[in-house]
């Protein structure tokens, strides 16, 4: 039931915007998604498999923001300042996505273990929640490896050339090292995001610090 599903995940996300996660109850849930309490049992298993459900959600959501950034019709510098800008944002509005990037998980949330549980569930949705979760360094390399994809693929405008450019240097070994440092480039401006996270920056916000980090940084 994907409509139920998602329907009972928005109401645990506003229950847990009003109170802490350890008084939202499973009754309350159900009644706000207007489903069943055994239809909310039948698609978590409990409380807990709610919680990793819910977290899983919203990292996904966090992906695919990650993705849309590094897909707009931009250079790659300001492809990677987006990515930087989304990062920042969502952690901002969203108490989960900060938690998940930070690893500060505070008494108001659920805190979910990172390490599998045993799922016996029939829904392959649950399945999946209860697999392990990511941790921060996993986010660290899931947006990096994600834009190292992006920002390598071809027709990609690049931030030294004119659109449409040709690079003179095409050899085997001249590919792995800019890839590397692609990489390297890549996993600098996703940790510049999370410590704007940890500690916001002042006027400029992220997208100067990013920009000023990149102006540095071979391409």
């Amino acid at each position: 039931m994907p409509a139920a599903r998602e329907s009972l995940l928005d109401a645990a996300y506003t229950a847990l915007a009003r109170r802490p996660w350890s008084a939202v109850r499973m009754v309350d849930v159900a009644a706000a998604a207007g489903v069943s309490r055994q239809t909310l049992y039948n698609e978590f298993g409990s409380k807990e498999g709610l919680a990793r459900a819910l977290v899983r959600r919203e990292a996904d959501g966090y992906l695919a923001g990650v993705e849309r950034a590094l897909a707009l019709p931009a250079d790659a510098r300001e492809r990677l300042t987006a990515t930087a800008e989304w990062t920042a944002s969502a952690a901002r509005e969203n108490a989960l996505v900060k938690a998940m990037l930070t690893g500060c998980w505070s008494e108001r949330l659920p805190a979910p273990t990172l390490s599998a549980v045993p799922s016996s569930s029939a829904v392959p949705a649950q399945r999946r929640a209860d697999g392990p979760l990511p941790s921060p360094g996993d986010f660290v390399a899931a947006v990096r490896d994600r834009a190292v994809a992006a920002l390598s693929a071809p027709g990609t405008p690049r931030a030294d050339t004119a659109p449409g450019a040709q690079r003179a240097d095409t050899a085997p070994g001249a590919q792995r090292a800019d890839t590397a440092e692609l990489a390297r480039t890549c996993e600098l401006i996703v940790r510049l995001a999370l410590s704007c996270v940890a500690a916001p920056p002042g006027e400029g916000g992220v997208a100067e610090l990013v920009r000023v980090t990149l102006h540095r940084q071979p391409f």
